[in-house]
């Protein structure tokens, strides 16, 4: 599986993401620059990164600018043709934006920003430990729209404690039912809050987000 990483202006994990990719898990990678729109590099079999960061200044709503981009404009058509995506951070607030996830990130419950290392849980009932940082992770969405992905295996991640589990008091911005990730009913793009790509190298200590792309089939 080759990897796109696509590069906003205010993106900066894009280059995380690229040494994560390239350096710890030997996968090719081409950086899509966000003015232009060809991809004719990649297939559908291949996976599109939005990384994290804060693309044009998180002006408006986070990601609401950077939805509008060329280059998203190819990455909606290779979602819609069975493409993988992945959205981190600010790369998922741009999904839901988009309108390729359901939902929206809302301003942390504390209205502070969070950075630390947080765990979650898979529902294969995995425990990892993967940092979060962001002012505007508190995942919503209304009842009926929560109540289908939990119908339909599509939440991915909730946060947790380092047991597993799902309580209010390791949930580190409010985030709806603890979600910290989902993916689409077709199961190709996923979005979530937390950074797996810095938590991917022994040398960090952590090594917990390799499991992530595992989970994902982005491997």
């Amino acid at each position: 599986m080759k990897f796109g990483i696509v590069v906003f202006p205010g993106s900066n994990c894009d280059r995380d993401m690229q040494d994560a990719l390239e350096s710890e898990l030997g996968k090719e990678v081409v950086m899509l620059w966000h003015k232009d729109k060809d991809i004719s590099m990649l297939s559908t079999d291949d996976c599109i990164v939005l990384p994290g960061g804060f693309s044009y200044g998180d002006y408006l709503r986070c990601g609401a600018i950077a939805r509008f981009s060329p280059m998203m404009e190819s990455v909606i058509d290779f979602a819609k043709r069975g493409g993988k995506v992945l959205g981190v951070c600010n790369g998922f607030q741009i999904l839901c934006e988009s309108g390729l996830l359901p939902g929206a990130l809302l301003p942390n419950a504390q209205q502070q920003f969070v950075c630390k290392n947080v765990y979650i849980t898979a529902k294969e009932g995995t425990t990892l430990t993967i940092p979060v940082a962001h002012g505007e992770g508190r995942y919503y969405a209304e009842d009926s729209v929560l109540d289908e992905l939990e119908a339909n295996g599509q939440v991915t991640f909730k946060y947790c404690d380092e047991k597993g589990n799902i309580e209010p008091m390791s949930n580190p911005n409010g985030a709806m039912r603890n979600i910290a990730g989902i993916r689409n009913k077709e199961n190709n793009v996923f979005g979530m809050m937390p950074h797996p790509e810095r938590a991917i190298s022994s040398v960090l200590g952590n090594i917990d987000g390799i499991q992530v792309f595992k989970l994902l089939g982005l491997n």
